[in-house]
């Protein structure tokens, strides 16, 4: 009886997902080495984050496009090809602490209590505090920015290989 109660409770979540999945235009695939939740839109947007992110796509118009993400904690690397249709002023990732707003790029977010980290595989990305969004700063491939509560100037910085590596290797790349 535990075992038909726990599948029947894999099934809801597993139909809630394609329902929510239907609602926004993308689809959601889990992947195993390293596990990762990932969701495909049909604008070619990207999102796979590691398991426990808490990611929320938002859809607020309910045209099946997404204008941003919710991330509460992890990792999360966006995949936006240029022909992506998103909002004038781009697509943006929300963390507890900042805003990452982009166009056409590929970029990692990592959110922990204390902080959020945005480093830039290629394109270019606007990063700025949640509170304070007109002071931004823009980063190009291979810069980052460490976003914490603090009120300090945001500073830009190249990331050493060995940071890249390990950020990019917990999302399977």
């Amino acid at each position: 009886m535990r075992h038909l109660l726990h599948a029947a409770a894999a099934l809801a979540v597993i139909l809630a997902a394609g329902a929510a999945s239907a609602q926004t235009g993308c689809r959601e695939e889990t992947r195993f080495d390293p596990p990762l939740r990932v969701l495909r839109c049909t604008d070619g947007l990207v999102l796979e984050t590691e398991q426990g992110s808490g990611l929320r796509p938002i859809d607020r118009d309910g045209d099946g496009h997404l204008e941003g993400a919710e991330i509460g904690g992890r990792a999360v690397l966006v995949t936006l090809p240029p022909s992506a249709r998103v909002r004038r002023d781009g697509f943006q990732i929300l963390t507890p602490h900042a805003i990452a707003s982009v166009r056409g790029t590929v970029y990692a977010v990592d959110v922990t209590g204390a902080r959020t980290s945005v480093f830039v595989r290629q394109g270019r990305v606007a990063v700025a505090r949640r509170g304070a969004p007109e002071a931004s700063v823009t980063l190009g491939p291979g810069e980052g920015v460490d976003v914490d509560a603090e009120q300090a100037p945001l500073a830009v910085r190249r990331w050493p290989q060995e940071r890249v590596r390990a950020l990019l290797e917990r999302l399977g790349r």
